[in-house]
């Protein structure tokens, strides 16, 4: 995308088990690439072998390490030797050039069609909402004014607060006194220093909104850098989610 070559890219950002992808929150704020959307996905996963395996036969599974985080449940049963790959496609064509019974993938459905491979389990992952949030990128100069979008909107941005006690508490105080939903909070280190903090957000509403204006009026007092990563309507799936989705 930084190159032309593609409007847009999609790159998963939270998973509803696992947690946190890692390295997005370092991408997004040093990419001048902006939030334009997001997107749920019910994420499923299937344990492939070559075919003509027993499941007995297995003794490793290899799978990206988000995957296996998904499926610990059917690694412990069966005494696996989790091995991480670079993604989980990539790893049931590995287990297809290998043509080893004692080698297995964590992979969608779809991937057993593509590299002739043997579903040996289905739906293995650990919990069946397992769902995964994308934001989807695109190289734009400005985000959407309020009449542009409808009327559920995020807005996600990144922060660093000053170092003095308590800066935190009062940087989030205007949000929770003028009535703004934070619906994701996350801190991550800048440059590996434990001294500099910044925090990826997300909240419900637009800047243009009366009670996120104020917000962000006061958490400028404390402090030193707010970065806006983007402004976007919020997928339907929010408006659906059960409580206690994701946790167990």
């Amino acid at each position: 995308m930084v190159s032309g070559r593609a409007e847009r890219a999609m790159i998963p950002i939270d998973n509803s088990i696992a947690g946190r992808v890692a390295d997005i929150h370092a991408l997004l704020p040093d990419t001048e690439l902006k939030i334009v959307g997001e997107h749920f996905l019910r994420i499923r996963f299937d344990l492939l072998g070559i075919p003509g395996t027993a499941l007995s036969q297995v003794r490793e599974v290899h799978s990206h390490i988000h995957a296996l985080g998904q499926c610990r449940r059917l690694i412990r049963d069966h005494g696996l030797v989790p091995v991480i790959a670079g993604d989980t496609a990539g790893s049931a064509r590995e287990v297809a050039e290998w043509n080893d019974p004692t080698k297995a993938s964590l992979a969608p459905p779809a991937a057993a069609e593509l590299y002739g491979l043997e579903v040996l389990a289905t739906e293995v992952e650990d919990d069946p909402t397992n769902t995964t949030r994308f934001v989807i990128l695109a190289d734009e100069d400005t985000f959407p004014a309020r009449d542009q979008l409808p009327e559920q909107v995020v807005t996600s941005f990144v922060f660093q607060v000053r170092n003095v006690p308590a800066a935190l508490y009062k940087a989030l105080g205007g949000f929770a006194t003028n009535g703004v939903n934070m619906t994701r909070l996350e801190s991550y280190m800048v440059g590996g220093q434990f001294a500099a903090t910044k925090f990826m957000v997300d909240v419900e509403g637009h800047p243009e909104d009366t009670a996120l204006r104020h917000a962000f009026d006061e958490l400028a007092f404390f402090t030193e850098d707010v970065r806006m990563l983007g402004v976007y309507a919020a997928h339907p799936f929010r408006a659906h989610v059960p409580a206690g989705h994701g946790r167990r």
